[in-house]
């Protein structure tokens, strides 16, 4: 595949998504919580045409057993959940179960799920689900398995293609323990961007390791006046830990032994990524201590740095004319190999079924239809975010564009770290407690307050004592 993608002309199929936790999550209303029922207009224009025969007479089968019945969902605002909802006339019409939508920002959700999940009403049968809460939701057992769904052609027919769900998406955080927990809806990972007119201007190539992206960063920074050599997310705390995790399991895996709990932050490899990272922002732009995900951005799209490493989902700002200074200058390439070998971020939403639900197999239904390849192209024209193969690749009349590619690509990689056994998310109920303490003394070496050294001896003390449990 070219590692070399200008992106010059691209139109985007889908909107910037809600940046998850580490990978930038977040969304705001005026009003937490919005309830309504299927009210939502409809999304694409003959919808009837695009259902073909097989969801029909599937839908005869359910509304032979769930006419009239209601089914109630707790939602994030995202984009992912604007498609859904302008899908849902058709799939009321389509199978006779009525829906009934809470959409909220993310914190709100999850303290609701959790309350409905505490006090046993069973309020909900359709849960959207952040996988950074999904190692708490299974471990409490808020959530119920779907392989017993999803194995079941009686349930499942074949134009719903479980399979065509990218590998990374399907196996990397909607699993746990071997079983399944969650059908991905949206979900992102991490890639360098790249300035194609001065890697064309000094001849130079793409970062293929990770010695060679600190080589690129260390040449191009100073270059030019007012040039960098890279952008990335430093500010103290969760965020530095957030943007040290973008190259942290090519190196190690991770902050602490995902099978025995071992801590790691003093691991030779966890400090080689940490010193690496410290290393590269050196490179960046002086402010970059203050950087978020947002300011490492915008610094990049103004042009101040040769290359950028972020999350996927906001890389269409890039691309966007009336936004960025390097719109039409700007090419794509997965997270650099290091000495651990590949490996990217992975992180996304899911839909999932309470334990506590009363209406489990309408609950699938839902699911199942606004999940499956044969709704792929409405899903993705109504504004949804790509994780199936057949949406990035284009093989649908939707995917296709050259971003899409490079995020696929990337996904790989991503791939790559679940095969490891390694989730990107660390398993632990204390993670923002952990990241805080990472990137409060990753930050501080930074900023020469402490060495490398010592800054991952003091976090290795601290993390004991937060625990992992």
């Amino acid at each position: 595949m070219n590692k070399k993608m200008p992106l010059k002309c691209i139109l985007l199929v889908y909107s910037i998504a809600m940046i998850f936790v580490l990978a930038a999550c977040g969304g705001k209303d005026e009003d937490p919580v919005q309830t309504s029922d299927s009210t939502q207009p409809s999304g694409t224009e003959g919808s009837d045409e695009q259902i073909g025969s097989e969801v029909e007479t599937w839908g005869e089968s359910i509304k032979d057993k769930f006419d009239g019945q209601e089914i109630k969902l707790a939602f994030a605002t995202h984009p992912s959940t604007d498609a859904f909802q302008k899908m849902t006339k058709d799939f009321e019409k389509v199978t006779g179960v009525k829906v009934r939508w809470e959409v909220m920002e993310q914190t709100y959700l999850k303290n609701k799920q959790l309350m409905d999940f505490t006090a046993k009403t069973g309020t909900y049968d359709v849960l959207m689900v952040d996988n950074f809460w999904g190692d708490e939701y299974v471990s409490k057992k808020v959530i119920e398995p779907l392989d017993k769904y999803i194995d079941d052609k009686n349930l499942t027919p074949d134009w719903f293609d479980y399979e065509d769900i990218v590998p990374a998406y399907r196996n990397g955080f909607t699993k746990y323990n071997g079983e399944t927990y969650g059908i991905p809806t949206a979900g992102e990972t991490r890639f360098v961007g790249y300035r194609t007119d001065l890697f064309e201007k000094y001849d130079k190539e793409p970062p293929k390791t990770m010695d060679e992206f600190l080589e690129l960063a260390e040449f191009f920074n100073g270059k030019e006046q007012g040039l960098y050599g890279v952008s990335m997310r430093a500010q103290r705390g969760i965020h530095f830990a957030s943007g040290l995790m973008g190259v942290l399991y090519n190196f190690s895996d991770g902050f602490f032994d995902q099978e025995t709990g071992e801590i790691l932050m003093t691991d030779p490899k966890t400090v080689q990524a940490l010193q690496f990272y410290v290393d590269m922002l050196k490179n960046a732009p002086p402010d970059v201590a203050s950087y978020t995900h947002e300011e490492a951005l915008s610094a990049f799209m103004a042009g101040k740095s040769a290359m950028w490493l972020d999350a996927t989902a906001i890389a269409p700002a890039i691309l966007d004319p009336e936004k960025s200074s390097v719109f039409d200058k700007v090419a794509f390439v997965p997270t650099p190999e290091g000495p651990a070998g590949r490996a990217s971020a992975l992180a996304g939403w899911s839909m999932a079924i309470p334990e506590n639900s009363k209406n489990k197999e309408a609950a699938w239904a839902f699911i199942l239809y606004m999940n499956s390849r044969s709704m792929g192209e409405e899903y993705m024209a109504n504004g949804g975010v790509p994780v199936r193969t057949s949406q990035f690749e284009g093989s649908d009349s939707t995917g296709g564009n050259a971003l899409n590619i490079a995020i696929l690509e990337a996904l790989e990689d991503a791939n790559a770290l679940v095969e490891r056994g390694i989730s990107w998310v660390p398993p632990s109920a204390k993670l923002g407690q952990i990241l805080d303490r990472v990137g409060y003394y990753g930050s501080m070496a930074l900023s020469d307050e402490m060495s490398v050294e010592e800054a991952s001896k003091k976090a290795q003390k601290e993390i004991e004592e937060i625990g992992i449990k």
